[in-house]
C-alpha cells in the first residue's frame, strides 16, 4: 500500500491516540468525579481533522471552528495542558475560565490561528467567510503579498447545514468565489435528530452538486487513504483562489452529544456500525507495517498516555479564576489592547481628532448628509476601511446616506450584500480579525433580528477569548417613527443592544453629534451600534453646520440642550426635540439632557442636574416597560436618592407595535402635549 506522503504520519498517529485518550479520559473518570463538569467528544472525528491541521501551513491560513474540533486544534498547536485546563475552568485555558471548556480560539502557532468559537450551531460560518474576504481585499486591494495562497477553513456538523448561517455563508463564497473550504463532518445525528430530518437524501453533499461555483468533495472521513486524498486535493484546489469548496466527509460520532447525552436512541446495531468504522483501527491498518512497526505504533501510543497523565496533573493544579476577575475586557483597555483584531491589533494609529467643533461654514447641513461626509471622509482617511450593506452600492443606500461613495472609493470598498443580515453581520466579524473596519449597515432596526445572534456574540468576543481577539465593527442602524410608522421600519428598542455585554451604542439627535459620535466609533476599538433617527435623517430641528473633518465626539457626555433649576429632563433620539418643544411651551426652567449615547451613558452630567433641579423626568420613545429609562431611573434613584424631591417619572411608549396609521402611531409615541402634561405635574409637585 502506499502511503500519502503530504503528511506526517508519526504526528497523526500521535495526536489521534492523545485526542482519543483525552475524550476517553474525560468521560470515564473527569466528569463522573465531577473534575470536569461538562464535555463534548471528539471521538471518531479525529484523523480528517488532523490530517487538516497539517495543511494549514500558510502566512494567513485561518480557521474557523465548532465545538467538535478539539483535534483540530490539537494539530494548530493546542497543549493537552491547554485544552484540559479549558474543561476544568482554569486560568491556564486560553479563555481564562471564561467560555466552555471546547470553545476554543488560537492565536497563530505556526499553522492556522483559530478565530474564536460560538457554541451555537451555525455560528461559526459567516465570520470564517469574512475572515476570508479580507485576505481578498488586503492581497488585492492593500496590495499585501504576503497573504499568498492563505485560505479559510470552516468546520460545521451535519445538523449546522440546516442553519441559516450555512446557506447565508455559502450564498457569499460562491457569489464572491473566496478560498473558502467547507469541511461538514457528517456523523448523522444533531443530538438525536438523524440526517433525513436535516437534509434531504442524508448527504449535503449529493445536494450541492449543481450549485454554481462550488467545488464539492465526498468520502469517507474514517479511512485513512481517501481521508488523506480528499483533504489534499480540496486544500490544494481552494489554494488557486477559483472558488469555495466543500469537503463532506462521513465520520462515526463514538460517543453522545454531550457528557449528558446516553445515545439511548440508537439502536445497538447502529452503535455497532459506528464502532466498526472507527477511524483508529483503520488508521493503524493503514500505516502498519507499511510506514510503522508494531512496536513503533505502541510506543507513539505510550507516549500519548504519559503526555496526556501530565498534562491532566499540571491542569489541575493551575489556579481557578479569581472573582474579581470576572468584569474585565469587556471593552477596551488602551493598557492592554487585543492581540488581534482592529487597527491596534495590526499597529495602525488614526488621528485623535479634536473635540472642538470647526465648521468650515455655517450652513446647515442635515443628519444624511453629515453621515454621508462623515463616511466619506474616512474611507480617504483609512483604506482599511469598508461600508457595505443592502443596496448602499450605486443606489447609495435606501435612506441615501451613502450616495456617491461607491463612486468615490470603489466597489471593494463600498459594496452592495446578498439579503442576509445574519451575513452582513458574520462577516464583519471576520474582516474585524483580519484589521479592516467594517462598516455595516442594517437598513431598519426591525432588520437586525435575523442577525441577533452574531451581533451579540460580537459584544462579547474580547470577554470571551481573554483579549486575545476583538472585532471593533461599527453596524449603522436607522430606526424609530418618520412622517408615517408601521411595525417593521418603525421600531427603536435601544435598551436590547444597551442589554447586550461589550456594545456600545450611540444614538445622536443632531448632524453635529452624529459627526462627531460617528467619527468616534470608526476610529475606534470597541464595537459600535449607531442608531440613526430616521425622523431625524432629514428634520429641520436636527440640522447643523457641519463641524469639520477632524471633529470626534468621545462617547459618555451627555449634552445640556437647555439649561434650567427646576426640572431635569433626560432624553435621546427623537424625543430631544419634543422635549425641548414642550419646556418652551411651559415657559419654565428646565434643564434638558440629551445623553446622545446611551452605553456608556452620562451618569455623572445625570446626578449633577438631579442635584440642581431635585425632580426628574425621562423621555423615550421606546415601549416604557423596561426601557432604558427604567435604568436611568434605577442609577438616580440609587445613587441620587437624597436629592429628590419628587418621584422619579418616565414618558415612553404603551406595551404595542408602532401603528402604521398616522392617528394611531400618534397615540403611540410620545407626543409634545404628553411630555408637557407630565413636566407641569412634576414643576407643581
Amino acid at each position: 500500500m502506499t502511503i500519502h506522503p503530504a503528511y506526517d504520519w508519526r504526528e497523526a498517529v500521535r495526536l489521534t491516540l492523545l485526542s482519543r485518550m483525552m475524550d476517553e479520559l474525560e468521560e470515564n473518570e473527569l466528569v463522573p468525579q465531577g473534575r470536569v463538569t461538562y464535555q463534548f467528544s471528539a471521538r471518531g472525528h479525529e484523523l480528517s481533522q488532523l490530517l487538516l491541521a497539517q495543511q494549514m501551513t500558510r502566512p494567513y491560513d485561518t480557521a474557523s471552528t465548532y465545538y467538535r474540533n478539539r483535534p483540530f486544534l490539537l494539530g494548530c498547536g493546542l497543549t493537552p495542558q491547554e485544552a484540559l485546563a479549558s474543561d476544568m475552568a482554569r486560568t491556564t485555558s486560553l479563555t481564562g475560565g471564561r467560555d466552555v471548556g471546547v470553545v476554543f480560539h488560537l492565536l497563530r502557532r505556526g499553522r492556522a490561528m483559530v478565530i474564536p468559537a460560538v457554541a451555537d450551531v451555525g455560528g461559526q460560518y459567516t465570520p470564517g467567510v469574512g475572515c476570508a474576504q479580507a485576505m481578498v481585499y488586503r492581497k488585492n486591494v492593500l496590495k499585501q503579498d504576503e497573504i499568498g495562497d492563505s485560505i479559510a477553513v470552516i468546520f460545521g456538523g451535519d445538523g449546522s447545514v440546516s442553519s441559516n448561517g450555512f446557506w447565508s455563508a455559502l450564498t457569499m463564497t460562491t457569489t464572491l468565489r473566496l478560498p473558502v473550504l467547507f469541511v461538514i463532518e457528517d456523523n448523522d445525528y444533531a443530538i438525536s435528530v438523524v440526517g433525513p430530518a436535516q437534509t434531504p437524501g442524508s448527504n449535503i453533499a449529493m445536494n450541492l452538486a449543481a450549485f454554481k461555483n462550488l467545488h464539492i468533495w465526498d468520502g469517507s472521513g474514517s479511512d485513512p487513504a481517501q481521508t488523506a486524498a480528499l483533504v489534499s486535493e480540496a486544500v490544494e484546489t481552494v489554494r488557486r483562489w477559483e472558488g469555495p469548496g466543500l469537503l463532506h466527509l462521513a465520520v462515526p460520532r463514538l460517543s453522545g452529544h454531550s457528557s449528558v447525552d446516553n445515545q439511548t436512541y440508537k439502536s445497538p446495531a447502529r452503535v455497532a456500525d459506528e464502532h466498526r468504522r472507527d477511524p483508529i483501527p483503520a488508521l493503524k491498518g493503514y500505516l502498519v507495517p507499511a510506514l510503522l512497526s508494531e512496536l513503533e505504533w505502541e510506543e507513539l501510543h505510550d507516549e500519548a498516555a504519559e503526555t496526556l497523565k501530565a498534562a491532566c496533573e499540571t491542569a489541575e493544579h493551575a489556579p481557578r479564576p479569581d472573582p474579581a476577575t470576572a468584569s474585565l475586557r469587556v471593552f477596551a483597555d488602551s493598557a492592554h489592547p487585543q492581540r488581534v483584531g482592529g487597527l491596534v491589533a495590526e499597529g495602525v494609529a488614526l488621528p485623535a481628532g479634536s473635540p472642538v467643533p470647526q465648521p468650515p461654514s455655517p450652513s446647515r447641513i442635515n443628519m444624511i448628509e453629515a453621515i454621508r461626509r462623515t463616511l466619506d471622509v474616512e474611507l480617504g482617511l483609512n483604506p482599511r476601511c469598508l461600508v457595505f450593506g443592502e443596496d448602499v452600492g450605486y443606489k447609495g443606500g435606501v435612506h441615501a446616506a451613502t450616495v456617491g461613495l461607491q463612486i468615490n472609493h470603489g466597489e471593494e470598498r463600498v459594496f452592495d450584500t446578498s439579503l442576509s443580515e445574519e451575513g452582513i453581520i458574520g462577516r464583519s466579524v471576520g474582516m474585524a480579525y483580519f484589521g479592516l473596519v467594517p462598516v455595516p449597515e442594517i437598513q431598519f432596526r426591525k432588520y437586525t433580528d435575523p442577525a441577533t445572534e452574531q451581533i451579540n456574540n460580537l459584544g462579547t468576543i474580547r470577554w470571551r477569548s481573554n483579549n486575545d481577539f476583538a472585532a471593533p465593527v461599527v453596524i449603522r442602524v436607522p430606526g424609530g417613527f418618520r412622517k408615517i410608522g408601521d411595525p417593521w421600519h418603525s421600531v427603536t428598542s435601544e435598551v436590547t443592544f444597551a442589554h447586550q455585554p461589550g456594545l456600545m451604542l450611540a444614538v445622536p439627535s443632531n448632524a453635529e453629534d452624529a459627526v462627531g459620535l460617528l467619527r468616534a466609533a470608526l476610529r475606534g476599538n470597541d464595537p459600535v451600534i449607531f442608531f440613526e433617527h430616521r425622523y431625524l435623517l432629514d428634520a429641520a430641528w436636527a440640522r447643523r453646520p457641519y463641524p469639520g473633518d477632524e471633529y470626534v465626539l468621545p462617547f459618555g457626555q451627555a449634552a445640556r440642550v437647555r439649561e434650567g433649576r427646576d426640572l431635569t429632563v433626560v432624553t435621546w433620539g427623537a424625543m430631544v426635540e419634543r422635549c425641548e418643544q414642550a419646556a418652551t411651551a411651559l415657559n419654565a426652567s428646565v434643564d434638558i439632557l440629551d445623553l446622545r449615547t446611551l452605553v456608556p451613558f452620562d451618569k455623572a452630567a445625570v446626578l449633577d442636574s438631579v442635584r440642581k433641579t431635585g425632580k426628574v423626568l425621562i423621555v423615550h420613545e421606546e415601549i416604557l416597560f423596561g426601557g432604558f429609562g427604567a435604568e436611568v431611573a434605577a442609577v438616580i434613584a440609587s445613587e441620587g436618592f437624597a436629592f429628590l424631591d419628587a418621584p422619579v417619572e418616565r414618558v415612553g411608549a404603551p406595551s404595542t407595535p408602532v401603528p402604521f396609521s398616522t392617528d394611531l402611531m400618534e397615540a403611540v409615541i410620545p407626543r409634545v402635549d404628553a411630555i408637557q402634561a407630565k413636566m407641569a405635574d412634576l414643576l407643581a409637585y
